[in-house]
Formats: C-alpha cells, structure tokens, sequence
C-alpha cells in the first residue's frame, strides 16, 4: 500500500486519483502509524512552506517521514512535498524545513518580469542530469506541468538528477537520495511522462 501523507496540503486527491489510474492501491493517511506500516510513501502538496511545516509537526508527522526515508522505504515527495524536504525556504519570511536533503528554497526574482511571470505556471523542460529508475521510460527533455513561485537550490550535486530553467534561474527540478525521489513539478497533472514516473514508483524497490 502507497501512504499518501495528509498534512493539510492541497492537491491529494488528484494523487490519489492518478495511482487509482494505475491500478495501485493508496490511502491518504495523516496518522503515523499507517505511515510507518505502509510499503511506500508519497509526500505531495500544494501551499506554503510556513504552514506546511506548521501541520508537519502539529501533527507529529516529522518522525513518521524521517523514519520511513530512513527505513529504506521508497519515498516520492511533489512540488511543496519537495521543498519543505531541504534545509530552509525563503518563503513566509523564512522557514525552517525538514533537512533531509541538503539545500535552499529561494524565490524567483527575474530581471524581466514581464516575461517571466510568477508563479512559474505551465509545462516546461526537465534535462536529466543523471539516470534514475524512476525515469525509466521517460526521455530526456520532456516536459513536466509546474505550478510554483519558489525554487529549490540544491545544496549537493550528487542529489541533482534533473533541472530547469525559469526567470534566470536554473534550479532542481528532481531531487533524489537513496530510497527518495522527489520533484518540482506536478506528477499528477504531466499526462502520460507523469504517470510513467508515478508507475515506475509503484513498483520500485528504493534501490538506485
């Protein structure tokens, strides 16, 4: 079973939704021990860092994720869910995240603003800097559905597995760790490549 975390974030359902279209089963569960039970689990969302991280520990989620990454189970975080996994965001002020991968979360500010409008919203380019399972399937290049106003920085190239460019700014796109995997964009809303990536997850063991 997928563990789909509930921390007050929007855009759940859709997930749920596009496993269902796969054929797979999920639950979306903001109780840790379903979470700890579960053989995979996916961390989506969309919101602010501030409150994210707020519901985060409000309801005692924090060890539930941290313990699933760190039991080797396969972990897929989206668009919020991938921000609030690296050290610190710009946004709300400035908040403190989850420091599971090593990074900053920063705001786009573009020099032309006119062109470049935020939120960055719409399909754009991923490039692959490396080869993941998850990926399998999916060409170099594709585009991917983003919804987002702020960026992540990784903070260790290692991590980097795709990036994109927007408003001056080329930035993580895909993230990965061992058994983790997480990306900016919106998997659930990327048609057909989305789904592939949501598929391989489903099936995947946590091993690179």
């Amino acid at each position: 079973m997928i563990a789909i975390v509930d921390y007050k974030a929007g855009n759940l359902t859709s997930v749920q939704l596009a496993f269902d279209a796969l054929g797979a089963k999920s639950e979306i569960t903001s109780d840790p021990r379903v979470i700890e039970g579960a053989e995979r689990v996916v961390f989506p969302g969309v919101g602010a860092a501030g409150a994210s991280m707020e519901h985060v520990h409000q309801m005692h989620l924090f060890d539930a994720i941290t313990g699933a990454i760190a039991a080797g189970k396969p972990f897929l975080g989206i668009c919020v869910g991938m921000q609030i996994l690296f050290d610190h965001s710009e946004e709300d002020g400035g908040v403190d995240c989850m420091g599971i991968l090593p990074g900053q979360v920063r705001r786009f500010t573009p020099s032309d603003p006119l062109s470049s409008k935020i939120p960055h919203m719409g399909w754009n380019t991923v490039r692959f800097a490396r080869s993941h399972p998850l990926l399998d399937g999916v060409e170099d290049e594709s585009e991917f559905y983003f919804v987002h106003s702020y960026y992540v920085v990784a903070g260790s190239a290692e991590h980097v597995v795709g990036e994109t460019h927007y408003a001056d700014a080329t930035f993580t796109s895909i993230a990965a760790r061992d058994n983790l995997l997480a990306t900016q964009f919106h998997l659930e809303r990327s048609g057909r490549i989305g789904l592939k990536i949501m598929e391989n997850f489903s099936k995947w063991d946590g091993q690179c």
